[in-house]
């Protein structure tokens, strides 16, 4: 992973982190549920933009990379695990 994708990630992640906590005290405050299931809903988002960004760096540079090797066996590893996790995701 590169290193401003890695510290990008590890930013939001922390900022999610914090999101989460959040969420723990207002379940411990007995806080309304409509807000409570609005906090989720924007962690659920925040954690779709991390993965995204982490399947950018993926294709653009380890998809990227065995293209570029003509590694046949390679290339159609690669391509697999990414429409694996994409399927996945869609779920």
């Amino acid at each position: 992973m590169r290193k401003d994708i890695k510290a990008s990630c590890a930013k939001r992640l922390n900022r999610i982190e914090g999101q989460v906590r959040g969420i723990a005290r207002m379940v411990d405050e007995d806080r309304y549920c409509i807000d409570i299931v609005t906090q989720v809903a924007a962690v659920r988002a925040a954690l779709r933009r991390v993965e995204e960004e982490i399947l950018r760096d993926h294709v653009a540079h380890c998809v990227e990379h065995a293209i570029a090797s003509g590694n046949k066996a390679d290339q159609r590893r690669k391509i697999e695990e990414l429409m694996n996790v994409v399927g996945r995701a869609e779920r």
